[in-house]
């Protein structure tokens, strides 16, 4: 059982008033982490911390804030190990998931560290004789991040580094369900040398979050809020983050569609739709949860599917002989396997796949998918791709349009021209031609349209998120009033 303490001001604490709660393993039952549950003076603590050491912190040279992210990245490589056997024990990630997690973590933290001299502004010519008149953007404040268990390394260092490089200071809340491993990327950047209160984390049982979240949002020193998770919660925090009028960056759900034209390589789209679809048992915003296929080769690709999803079983991730591992709970389970029995209730067909055992649910193809189910609307995040077969282009366009989400899409065609023409008629923040709709690097703006949330994480578009731009002018000369 891992032992988790709050971090605030660099120091490993109990909750004020020393309650705790425990996450379990969702394999076995037994308890994986033990950790501080954090109370509302404990998140007044962390706020006051956090604003305490933004004034040093903002003010520490580029090149200073490079180093420690630098060397943060080298340690969290280090404790790749560590963070395979939390994730397994916390969420039932496989080690090649978790390993996956760190690497692209700590390029996470390198491409931040290398944005540090990236924080430009500009002059801006002024109608008003000898005024010098320069926008400029400077670090907001205190940053309230929260980060979600199922990609918690790199959704955990994405919500804190770019913001650190931009000289603001950051209170995590750690996800419910994996507090260990969100705790062990805090211990890194310490490690690294970052001064006491820039990084302070804070882990609550589930249900004292709400009350929490709310008290940091109005807390006056927070300034930007960023959320990732369901679009359920997201909703609630962007009308607390309104009230109080403060900007709020959110990527919520998915239901990424990936449309197959006639002319796509099929063997190059059901690769791409076994990794977009079942990765991670489809624990990701941007699992491929609708495959949206012309009805002249859907046959075809539908065999091909099924035969790659076979391949796909599930198991204990512990022991490491499967491609998949657990599902993160038996309420997620159970979600899941209601939406595969309402769908072939009302006529698709399992080609793959199909039941849960306890948590562990190998990858489910289901064809002939249509409006009236359930999971052609409903965001399954299971290991479950839907085939929703459609006459030409247009209807594909209408058919991955037809969702409240717009996070990530792909089109596989041969023709570049159209399938590049296609993309640009989805309605989603990210699409890609010819490759997987699960696709992340630290440097591109990531984010989502519609229910999927706005603002976007990533390279200066991140940048722009986590400063303040501000006018400044410099009066050069006499000045002359009209009264």
């Amino acid at each position: 059982m891992n032992e988790i303490a709050l971090l605030l001001e660099s120091k490993d604490v109990p909750a004020s008033n020393g309650a705790t709660f425990d996450r379990l393993n969702p394999v076995t039952g037994d308890i994986a982490s033990r950790a501080a549950a954090a109370q509302i003076a404990d998140a007044k603590r962390a706020a006051d911390a956090a604003a305490a050491a933004f004034p040093a912190w903002s003010a520490t040279g580029p090149n200073a804030r490079r180093m420690i992210l630098l060397k943060a990245a080298d340690i969290l490589a280090s404790k790749t190990p560590r963070f395979i056997e939390l994730m397994a024990a916390e969420t039932g990630a496989t080690a090649g998931w978790a390993g996956f997690n760190v690497h692209l973590a700590a390029g996470m933290l390198r491409e931040a560290a290398s944005m540090t001299t990236q924080i430009s502004g500009e002059v801006i010519p002024s109608d008003k004789p000898g005024c010098l008149s320069m926008a400029i953007r400077q670090p907001a404040g205190v940053v309230l991040s929260m980060a979600p268990w199922n990609a918690p390394v790199i959704l955990g260092v994405r919500a804190i580094a770019l913001p650190l490089a931009c000289g603001n200071t950051v209170v995590l809340k750690a996800s419910e369900i994996c507090p260990g491993t969100h705790r062990l990327i805090a211990e890194c950047l310490r490690d690294a040398g970052l001064p006491p209160g820039v990084l302070n984390v804070l882990t609550n049982a589930p249900e004292d979050a709400p009350a929490l979240i709310e008290a940091l949002i109005a807390h006056p020193a927070v300034r930007r809020i960023n959320f990732t998770g369901s679009t359920r919660v997201g909703r609630i925090i962007a009308q607390v983050a309104a009230k109080h009028l403060k900007p709020a960056l959110l990527e919520l759900g998915g239901k990424a569609p990936m449309i197959v034209l006639d002319d796509a390589d099929l063997d190059a789209a059901v690769a791409a739709a076994g990794f977009g679809a079942f990765m991670n048992q489809g624990q990701i915003c941007m699992s491929t949860e609708r495959l949206v296929v012309d009805e002249t080769i859907a046959d075809a690709f539908v065999a091909k599917l099924a035969t790659k999803a076979g391949s796909l079983v599930a198991g204990d991730p512990r022991k490491g002989n499967t491609p998949l591992g657990s599902l993160i709970g038996l309420d997620a389970a159970t979600r899941i396997q209601a939406l595969v029995n309402d769908a072939v209730s009302k006529g698709a067909k399992i080609v793959a796949g199909g039941r849960a055992e306890g948590t562990l649910m190998s990858a489910t193809v289901l064809d002939r998918v249509n409006s009236s189910m359930r999971i052609y609307g409903e965001e399954s995040f299971g290991p479950v791709a839907c085939v929703v077969r459609v006459n030409g282009a247009d209807e594909a366009v209408r058919v991955a349009n037809d969702t409240e989400y717009g996070l990530s899409a792909a089109v596989f065609g041969k023709d570049i021209a159209r399938a590049f023409d296609i993309a640009k008629r989805i309605e989603s923040g990210i699409c890609h031609v010819n490759g997987s709709t699960v696709h992340d690097e630290a440097q591109m703006p990531f984010g989502g349209a519609k229910a999927s949330g706005y603002g976007r994480f990533g390279g200066k578009a991140g940048i722009a998120e986590f400063t303040e731009l501000r006018w400044i002018t410099i009066e050069t000369g006499p000045q002359h009033y009209p009264i």
